[in-house]
């Protein structure tokens, strides 16, 4: 009896025992359950945090791979930029060349234009008449007219008197319109009166009167009359003369001339 009784106490006992246990265990399987929830929610947030991570490195990747290739392009365009500026700068060379080849082409032919229409002014003037001043007189005279009066005029100064009255009568002869008539009739005159042809003078003395009275020679041609009537012998004629020139010309210095020489002759 007694050993049913402690047979029943260590039932019981072991019963009681075992529930202890299985509640235990039941306690610790809670526990670890819940802790392995725990640990796959943690992994899930690490995984997903990996994952954003990677994401957002190959984004960045992504965006670093075409900054690069945005560089790369941009070094493909400076390359081809001063590629293209190298060139102009060749281009601008050459038209720079070019453009100094052609300005010297410019002055050469300036120059020779210069040249020619140099030339062509020198032979105008040698045939083209122009406006010439003697004795304060105007007129027109081709080149060679007026060459021939200043030879015919250089031979009278340097005293070739026979010389100079052979080139004014050939001159007048020549150009019996010219402008240079009177002045050259005037020296003619005065060539003659130093060749002591007095006669000859005297005609063209008074040719030259004939032609232009108011010529400026006009008084020194009538005095130059009255000096070769005077070697003529011919005082009369001298005096009368010499009166036609004071009251022709009564301001000229030749009428103060012909004053005194009147005033030796009476």
């Amino acid at each position: 009896m007694a050993t049913q009784i402690l047979l029943r106490h260590w039932r019981g006992a072991l019963a009681a025992a075992v529930a202890v246990l299985c509640l235990g265990a039941s306690s610790l399987a809670s526990a670890a359950l819940f802790e392995d929830d725990e640990a796959r929610r943690a992994i899930l947030e690490l995984r997903q945090k990996v994952e954003a991570q990677r994401q957002n490195a190959d984004r960045q990747s992504d965006e670093l791979k075409r900054a690069n290739d945005d560089v790369m392009q941009l070094r493909r365009s400076l390359l081809d930029l001063q590629a293209q500026i190298e060139a102009l700068r060749g281009d601008l060379a050459n038209v720079n060349g070019q453009n100094e080849k052609l300005q010297r082409d410019i002055a050469d032919l300036q120059r020779r234009q210069k040249d020619i229409a140099q030339g062509v002014d020198e032979r105008l003037r040698k045939v083209e008449p122009s406006q010439v001043s003697v004795d304060g007189r105007e007129f027109i005279a081709n080149p060679n007219e007026s060459r021939e009066f200043e030879a015919a005029l250089a031979i009278f100064r340097r005293g070739e008197f026979p010389g100079a009255q052979a080139a004014f009568t050939d001159f007048l002869r020549k150009y019996p319109q010219s402008g240079f008539k009177p002045t050259a009739l005037f020296w003619l005159g005065n060539a003659q009166y130093a060749n002591r042809d007095y006669r000859g003078a005297i005609a063209n003395f008074r040719a030259l009167l004939a032609a232009a009275p108011d010529h400026p020679r006009a008084p020194e041609a009538v005095l130059s009359i009255a000096n070769c009537q005077i070697e003529l012998k011919d005082n009369s004629g001298a005096k009368r003369t010499l009166d036609e020139l004071v009251k022709a010309y009564p301001q000229s210095e030749a009428a103060s001339a012909a004053k005194e020489r009147l005033a030796r002759l009476r």
